[in-house]
This record gives C-alpha cells, structure tokens and sequence, in this order.
C-alpha cells in the first residue's frame, strides 16, 4: 500500500523565503505547480485508500501550508480553486451546527435549484452538512472535478442566501449581528460565483 506523505514538509514561515516574497511571478507558478501535482497524483494513483488518506489529512491535519500558498492565487485557477474548496470544507467541519442552521435558512428562500446541486441529505442537521462538504471535497480527487466545482459553488449560492436571511431578520434588533452575516453572505456569494466560473474552465479544459 502506498505512504501518504505530506504534500510540503516545511513550516507555514518558511514559504516566504522559499517562493521569494517579493516575485509574485514564482509564487503563482509554485501555488499552480503544487496544485497540480496534489490533484493529479491522487487522482491518477485511482486508489479509494489514497483518496481517503488525502481527505483524512485534511480532516485531522489540515492543508494549510499549501492552503496558505494557495489563497493569494488567481480565484479561476486550480491552485484557487482547491483553496475554495478546502476552505468551505474546514469552515464547516470547525461548526456543523451553525452551519447547518444557515444551509437550512438559505433552502427555505431559495428558488433556484441551488440546494438541489448542491445535494445535500434533507433535513440537513451537523452531521448531514459534515457529510455533503466531505463528499464534495473527497470528489474533487475521486470523481469529477467540474462535479465538485458546480456542487461546491451551489452550497456555497444557498450559504449565501442563510446568511442573507438571518442578516435581514436582525436588522433593526442586531445591527452588528445583521453586519456580520451580511458580509459572510457576500463572501459565500463571492465564492459561488469564483467555483462556478472555475467550473466552465475546466469544462473547456482553460483551469490551470
């Protein structure tokens, strides 16, 4: 059986000096060259077991020395869009709870078929939400890329539309707590629409 290693074995302070902080240049072609070898070399080794490893680091080590690498690259590349990806998946796994109160929030307005792309197991407590980010995570390296990318920016459109909500129902009595979904609203949105882009990419086979 083959040796999951970690994808980059240095400290989070040590990609500074290494890409060369100040040649943007280098650190995009790093953030593109790293993010290739992660997904095609789990994808190519065609082994539940390797996917599962990769998913289990993620879960209970995290990616985040190349989620750091990662997060200044283009928003419609592979390197950004595998941040976008990882992001929404450690954001939820960090509160299942709230986030599936906000999931449930934003399927009850929604009008588009947003929530069913997105596929999630209704109704959608914790451990449901927890279930659909992994699995939209787990196939960006075991099924369809596009699949992930449209699933993913489909969760993240109903996240949006919960956070809408629950700004709009504290408006007047929690102004600051109304200001706080209303900016995680437009993040989500923002994410949707970056995922979604990043999907028509990789449709025509542009996503590098």
């Amino acid at each position: 059986m083959e040796k999951f290693d970690r994808p980059v074995n240095m400290p989070i302070h040590a990609f500074d000096n290494f890409i060369g902080g100040e040649d943007p240049a280098h650190a995009s072609r790093l953030a593109r060259n790293t993010a290739q070898a992660l997904l095609h070399r789990v994808r190519e080794a065609d082994d539940p077991d390797v996917i599962e490893r990769t998913v289990g680091y993620a879960r209970h080590n995290g990616l985040a020395d190349l989620a750091e690498l990662w997060s200044n690259a283009n928003p419609h590349s592979l390197a950004g869009s595998l941040w976008r990806l990882y992001l929404v998946h450690e954001a939820i796994a960090q509160d299942p709870e709230s986030s599936s109160y906000i999931y449930r929030r934003g399927v009850s307005v929604d009008t588009s078929i947003h929530h069913i792309v997105a596929g999630a197991v209704e109704p959608t407590g914790p451990l449901e939400i927890r279930s659909l980010t992994e699995t939209i995570f787990r196939g960006a390296f075991s099924g369809d890329f596009e699949d992930a990318l449209d699933r993913a920016a489909a969760f993240c459109s109903v996240m949006s539309l919960g956070c809408a909500s629950i700004a709009a129902d504290h408006e007047h009595s929690e102004p600051e707590r109304a200001s706080r979904a209303t900016k995680r609203s437009a993040r989500y949105l923002g994410f949707a629409k970056d995922l979604a882009a990043s999907a028509r990419l990789w449709r025509k086979g542009l996503l590098d």
